[in-house]
C-alpha cells in the first residue's frame, strides 16, 4: 500500500523550457521498469497485517464486520514511519494515527449534512491538497498522503449520521493505538534496528563510491549523458553514498541518548564519511570490501563490528554528541518548527504541488460524476496518487497506477468468488491483499497497485456484497478518468517555484562550503566545529542535488542555472575531500563493543 517514491534512473540537470527535452524524460519502459526489492519491505508488510488482523478478526467475532472500514483507517498507521529510529517513530505515528483520525471526521461529519455529490467532491479535493501538502512537509515518507485520501475520501461517500461518528472515531483511534505498539513492538527485542540499517546502508554506498570514486581531477558530479556516451558512474556514486552517510548521521541524532551500540554505529558512519569524502581503493577505511563487511555484520542481529579509529574519531564524536543536545534543547524544537513552518509558508514550493492537486482531484471527481458514477472517490484517490516531486515522475506514476489498477481489476474478478465463500474468507482475503501490496510495492508501484486495487474493492465488501459489473466498471473508469485529469492538472498548473528552490539551494551550498573552508583552515577552530561545518556541507549537497532533480523534471519554467549547479557541486566535494584529509592525527580512543 506503500506509495513508494520513484527515483529517476539517471538524474541529469537539464535547460527548460525546452519542450523536446523534458519530453526524453517520459519513458514507458522505464516507468515500468522494476527494481530490486526494498530491504525493510516485510517489516510494513507483516505490520499492516497484524496491526489489521486484530480487529478484523475482533469485529468478525461480534458480528459487526460491517464496522472493519473504520477500524481499518487506523490500522494502515501502520505503513508509517518503519525507517525511523524508534524515539522518533512513536512521535510520528501518534501524530499519523491523529492526523488519520482528522481527516476521517471531517469526511464523516460532512457526509452527514450533505448528500450533495458537488460538495462531497470538493471537500474530498481540499481534503487530498491539504494531506499532500502536510505529508510533504513532515517528510513522513511512504506510504505519503495516499492513504490519508484513501480513507477521508471513501468515507465522504458513505452512508452516516451525526450520532454514528463518535463511535466511529473510536474504533478508529483504538485501531491506530493498536497499530502504534504493533510498529514499535520490535524495539523490545532490537532497540537500534532502524539505526543498524541506516548505518550499513551508508556503509554499502561508501564501500561502491570507493571501489569506483570516479576521476580524481575534482570532477564529482555527472552531468548526465551527453550525445548518448556513457556516463562515469563514479559522480552518481559519490553523491549515492554523501546521501547514504546524510541519513545515517540524521537517524542517530534522532535516537535519543547514546549507547554503546550506537556510539559503535557512529564511529562506523566516520569510516563511511572518510571513504566517500575522499574515496579511493586501498586498504584501510576506503577498502570496499572491508566497508562491505561492516556492513553485513552490522546489518545482522550479532554485535555490531568494532572498526579502528579514524583521523578525528573522538572529535567526531564529541561534535555529534554536542550537536545532539542542542537538537533536544528548547532552541533546537523552536528551529525545527520554524523549518516546517518555512516549508508550508507562502512562498513555499509546495504550493504549486498543492494547487496541482486540489485542481486535479476536483477534475476527475466531477468528470466522473458527470458520467454517472455514483462514488466518485477513487477517481480522487487516482489523481492524488499522481503527483511526485515533479512532472516527469507524476507522468511515471500516471503510467503505473492505470496499468496496475487494470490488472488489479482482474484479480479482483477473479479473487471474488472465493471470497464470498464466508466472512472469514473476505478477512483473510483482505490480509492476503495487504500483504502482497507491501512486498510487491517496492520492486515498482505497478506491481503492488495490483494488489491494492483488489484489497480497495474487497472492502466494500464489508458492508455488503455489490454487484460484481458495477464494482469492476466504476474502478475501470475512475481509474481511466481520474489518471487523465490528474495529469492534466500537472501539466496546466505549472511550478516554477522548483528552480527557485535550486538557487536558494545553491546559496546555501556556497555558504556551507565556505563555512567549512574556513573553519578547516583556522587552527584555532575547534575539531568539533569543523566536523560540524563538514556535515552541514554534506547536508547542503544532498539539498541541492535533490532541488536539482526535482527541477530538471519540470516543463516551462526558467532555464536553471545549470554550470553553476554543476560547479557548486564539484567545489563542495572537493571541500569535504579536502576536509577529510585534514581531520589530524588518529584518535586512540577504545572502540566500544555493541553487545
Amino acid at each position: 500500500m506503500s506509495d513508494t517514491p520513484v527515483r529517476p534512473g539517471r538524474p541529469s540537470v537539464r535547460k527548460l523550457p525546452q519542450f523536446p527535452s523534458a519530453v526524453r524524460g517520459l519513458s514507458p519502459a522505464s516507468a515500468l521498469r522494476l527494481s530490486p526489492p526494498s530491504d525493510t519491505w516485510f517489516k510494513p508488510a507483516l505490520s499492516v497485517v497484524v496491526a489489521s488482523a486484530v480487529p478484523h478478526l475482533t469485529l468478525l467475532a461480534l458480528g459487526r464486520l460491517d464496522l472493519a472500514v473504520y477500524s481499518m483507517a487506523g490500522s494502515l498507521c501502520a505503513l508509517y514511519g518503519h525507517g525511523l529510529p524508534y524515539a522518533r517513530r512513536a512521535r510520528a505515528l501518534a501524530g499519523v494515527v491523529l492526523g488519520m483520525a482528522a481527516g476521517l471526521a471531517v469526511s464523516l461529519v460532512t457526509a452527514s449534512l450533505t448528500g450533495s455529490t458537488a460538495v462531497l467532491i470538493a471537500v474530498g479535493a481540499l481534503l487530498a491538497a491539504v494531506q499532500k501538502v502536510l505529508c510533504d512537509a513532515t517528510r513522513i515518507g511512504p506510504p505519503g498522503h495516499v492513504i490519508f485520501t484513501f480513507v477521508s475520501s471513501a468515507a465522504l461517500f458513505a452512508p452516516q449520521r451525526l450520532d454514528q461518528i463518535p463511535g466511529h472515531l473510536a474504533l478508529t483511534l483504538g485501531a491506530g493505538a493498536f497499530a502504534w505498539l504493533v510498529a514499535l513492538a520490535p524495539a523490545l527485542v532490537r532497540r537500534e534496528g532502524p539505526e543498524r540499517r541506516a548505518v550499513a546502508r551508508a556503509l554499502e554506498a561508501a564501500a561502491v563510491c570507493a571501489a569506483d570514486p570516479g576521476p580524481r581531477s575534482g570532477n564529482a558530479v555527472d552531468p548526465g549523458p551527453r550525445n548518448g556516451n556513457a556516463v562515469d558512474p563514479g559522480p552518481r556514486n559519490r553523491r549515492a553514498a554523501a546521501a547514504a552517510v546524510h541519513a545515517a548521521w540524521r537517524c542517530l541524532l534522532a535516537s535519543g541518548r547514546p549507547t554503546p551500540v550506537r556510539r559503535s554505529l557512529e564511529r562506523l558512519v566516520v569510516q563511511a564519511e572518510a571513504a566517500f569524502a575522499a574515496p579511493g581503493p586501498g586498504a584501510g577505511a576506503a577498502d570496499p570490501e572491508r566497508l562491505r563487511a561492516w556492513a553485513a555484520r552490522t546489518r545482522g542481529r550479532g554485535p555490531v563490528p568494532m572498526s579502528p579509529p579514524a583521523p578525528g574519531t573522538a572529535d567526531e564524536l564529541y561534535g555529534i554528541d554536542a550537536e545532539r543536545a542542542v537538537l533536544r534543547a528548547r532552541e533546537g524544537r523552536r528551529a525545527a518548527r520554524r523549518a516546517l513552518l518555512r516549508r508550508l509558508g507562502p512562498g513555499s514550493p509546495l504550493l504549486p504541488v498543492a494547487v496541482r492537486t486540489l485542481f486535479g482531484c476536483a477534475l476527475a471527481g466531477y468528470l466522473c460524476a458527470a458520467l454517472g458514477v455514483g462514488r466518485p472517490y477513487w477517481a480522487i484517490v487516482t489523481a492524488a496518487s499522481l503527483y511526485q516531486a515533479n512532472l516527469t515522475l507524476s507522468w511515471n506514476r500516471a503510467l503505473q497506477r492505470t496499468l496496475g489498477n487494470l490488472l488489479g481489476v482482474l484479480v479482483f474478478a477473479a479473487v471474488l468468488p472465493v471470497s464470498r465463500i464466508g466472512p472469514l474468507a473476505l478477512v483473510c482475503c483482505c490480509l492476503f491483499f495487504g500483504f502482497a501490496a507491501e512486498a510487491l510495492i517496492t520492486r515498482n508501484y505497478w506491481l503492488g497497485s495490483v494488489a491494492v486495487t483488489p484489497m480497495a474493492l474487497l472492502v466494500l465488501e464489508f458492508g455488503g456484497a455489490h454487484p460484481a459489473g458495477e464494482l469492476i466498471g466504476d474502478r475501470v473508469l475512475d481509474t481511466v478518468l481520474g489518471a487523465a485529469a490528474g495529469f492534466l492538472a500537472a501539466t496546466l498548473v505549472t511550478n516554477r517555484r522548483a528552480a527557485g528552490r535550486v538557487e536558494r539551494a545553491l546559496d546555501a551550498t556556497d555558504r556551507a562550503r565556505a563555512a567549512a573552508e574556513r573553519t578547516g583552515a583556522d587552527p584555532a577552530a575547534a575539531p568539533a566545529e569543523r566536523d560540524r561545518a563538514r556535515r552541514t556541507l554534506t547536508a547542503s549537497l544532498v539539498e541541492l542535488r535533490e532541488a536539482g532533480d526535482t527541477a530538471a523534471g519540470e516543463w516551462w519554467q526558467r532555464a536553471l542555472p545549470e554550470q553553476r549547479l554543476l560547479a557548486a557541486e564539484r567545489a563542495g566535494h572537493r571541500t569535504l575531500a579536502a576536509t577529510a584529509q585534514r581531520r589530524g592525527p588518529t584518535a586512540h580512543a577504545p572502540s566500544i563493543g555493541a553487545e
